[in-house]
């Protein structure tokens, strides 16, 4: 058995930042193995999400921000200043391509072949070849050229793929792990700090998983049964992290 690290996020831009790098995670995972059709349900839902709502301005407020806060740890003891200047000029690089006039992913939408492989997305069974059979064509081509197509696809994200994995990166880095009981399978706790993400670890061989709800300042776990789909009486043994 292997522990499983649960993440709830406490407020909905950290939602979806959490959405949007999980998607990029599997169309990079579908970039570098052969899954057929399966990268366009996670290629529609990311660019479903990125045409609902311009992330560029949240995301460049909170580049600056960990500037900042990366800027203050010069004044602490023993700081490693390499350490703090590689990760100044990461998210400095980032800015740029966020800069960019057009929108995101806005290109993907002149592409006629994905503009019909996504109008019948929503379709019970349309990835039949009678239905789609550009689909067929394309499925049909080696692998080396559907993999060009699914990069290029990707490519147009990562002005957005690239700083939410670093800042989600930062943001886990705020707070370690520390061992936790949940009596009667339920914990919950307080924060003086406005929190943005709760982090449960818990090993597979405890057979339950959390349900973790809250807000900035305050949290509770619920851990479930998985057999009987109901709250566990027993006492459960994780570790917790609460980020900032």
């Amino acid at each position: 058995m292997t522990d499983l690290i649960y993440e709830q996020p406490l407020n909905e831009k950290i939602r979806s930042y959490l959405r949007i790098d999980n998607l990029g995670q599997q169309l990079q995972l579908y970039a570098t193995q052969d899954h057929q059709h399966q990268c366009f349900p996670s290629l529609f839902s990311l660019a479903e999400l990125t045409e609902r709502c311009d992330y560029r301005t949240d995301i460049l407020k909170d580049i600056e921000k960990q500037i900042q806060l990366i800027s203050n740890w010069r004044t602490y003891a023993n700081v490693d200043n390499a350490q703090v200047d590689l990760l100044t000029e990461r998210l400095n690089a980032l800015k740029s391509p966020l800069q960019i006039q057009e929108r995101i992913g806005c290109r993907l939408k002149q592409d006629k072949f994905i503009t019909a492989l996504r109008q019948r997305s929503n379709m019970t069974g349309a990835y039949c070849n009678f239905d789609l059979p550009q689909l067929h064509f394309w499925l049909g081509q080696d692998w080396q050229h559907r993999q060009q197509d699914i990069k290029n696809w990707l490519v147009q994200y990562q002005p957005l793929l690239a700083p939410i994995s670093l800042l989600l990166e930062l943001i886990r880095s705020t707070a370690d792990f520390t061992l936790c009981h949940a009596q009667g399978g339920f914990f919950q706790g307080d924060s003086s700090q406005s929190l943005s993400l709760i982090r449960v670890k818990i090993n597979s061989n405890q057979n339950c998983y959390p349900t973790i709800s809250g807000h900035r300042n305050r949290y509770a776990i619920h851990f479930v049964d998985f057999n009987l789909q109901r709250h566990t009486n027993e006492s459960v043994e994780f570790s917790l992290a609460t980020c900032t």
